[in-house]
């Protein structure tokens, strides 16, 4: 059994860490900082503590690290240089700079760090690579992925703010980046418009993203101000077209309170199942079954030496990487070409 500790009680903690560690068969959640307030009646077998420091001092194997996107750096380094295991949650760090360092400690202390890419673990993206794998599409030329919402209203909330990290881009960019390199690689060049929306918005709500492939574009689209009624993926190739309707229900159930121990406690509706349109006619693609759950599995599997970790501290940088690079080209008004060091 490996004991986790969970720095971060906000919405994060509540509702994408501490239900998906607690489903995981070989992982206990033992401790979680919560810096103000009573523990909550879900987790009477949890030690909440008040800070960081006096999490440290408890026994632990990983430390999962959810809380605003400023701190990461610090409490992760914190963390690694007390000699534990750290999951962040995305986006990895706010710089480059502060990414490139967490690996460079995690090295030295011979530690594992890893970013929780839970959204290459949803039903609809595991449909969707399955549909590039087979060829149903035949060769990609077009991708396109959304993740709209519709909150006109400024929230007040610490990622609307003009603080480091904060903007949509920080926010779900991460998962939409991750996803299209694992279908489709590295891109040469990174051409973005990221931007404010709404009313008196001060960071970005907005973001048109676009990577240059030899022989395809791959585009990412995410806007405050869109009702989500126009297909999530849009995916066109030499064979024909795949669409899908729909966000992955995995958020709205943890949200609701379900777990994943729950039977179909993520099934997509058939109403929303994905569309495979070639010259031979109109297939409906039913929505494969994953969950965030797989996540920490690989973690786990990769701490007990019985599997390869999925997000390498390398893939880490690489989505850092992306995250700045379009950042730089949205400021700069230019399709900038991807560089490595």
């Amino acid at each position: 059994m490996l004991n986790i500790g969970l720095v971060g009680f906000g919405l994060g903690g509540k509702v994408f860490h501490a239900p998906v560690i607690r489903a995981v068969a070989g992982l206990r959640l033992a401790a979680i900082v919560q810096r103000r307030g009573p523990p909550d009646p879900l987790y009477p077998d949890v030690e909440f503590v008040r800070s960081v420091d006096e999490l440290l001092t408890r026994s632990l194997d990983l430390i999962v690290v959810t809380t605003p996107n400023v701190s990461h750096h610090p409490i992760a380094k914190q963390c690694l240089l007390a000699g534990h295991h750290v999951v962040v949650d995305k986006p990895f760090t706010v710089t480059m700079a502060e990414a490139e360092d967490l690996v460079r400690t995690a090295r030295e202390q011979r530690r594992i760090v890893t970013v929780y890419q839970d959204r290459r673990y949803t039903g609809d993206f595991a449909t969707l690579q399955k549909i590039v794998a087979e060829d149903a599409v035949g060769r990609v030329v077009s991708y396109e992925a959304h993740f709209d919402r519709f909150r006109p209203e400024l929230r007040g909330v610490w990622r609307e703010q003009a603080v480091p990290g904060a903007g949509v881009w920080y926010d779900l960019g991460p998962h939409l980046f991750d996803q299209a390199l694992l279908l489709f690689g590295l891109p040469e060049a990174i051409g973005a418009d990221i931007r404010c929306e709404r009313d008196h918005a001060v960071v970005d709500d907005a973001f048109d993203v676009t990577l240059y492939y030899p022989d395809r574009r791959a585009i990412l689209r995410s806007s405050c101000m869109v009702q989500p009624v126009g297909p999530n993926w849009s995916v066109h190739g030499t064979k024909g077209s795949f669409i899908k309707y729909g966000c992955d229900p995995q958020e709205a159930a943890l949200r609701a309170g379900r777990t994943p121990e729950e039977p179909d406690w993520d099934s997509d509706l058939p109403e929303l199942y994905g569309k495979l349109v070639t010259p031979n006619g109109t297939q409906t693609v039913p929505t494969l079954r994953s969950s965030f759950v797989r996540y920490y599995e690989n973690v786990r599997d990769a701490l007990l030496g019985k599997g390869e970790l999925a997000v390498t501290p390398e893939w880490s940088l690489d989505v850092m990487r992306g995250l700045v690079l379009a950042v730089e080209s949205s400021r700069t008004r230019r399709v900038l070409p991807w560089s490595r060091p």
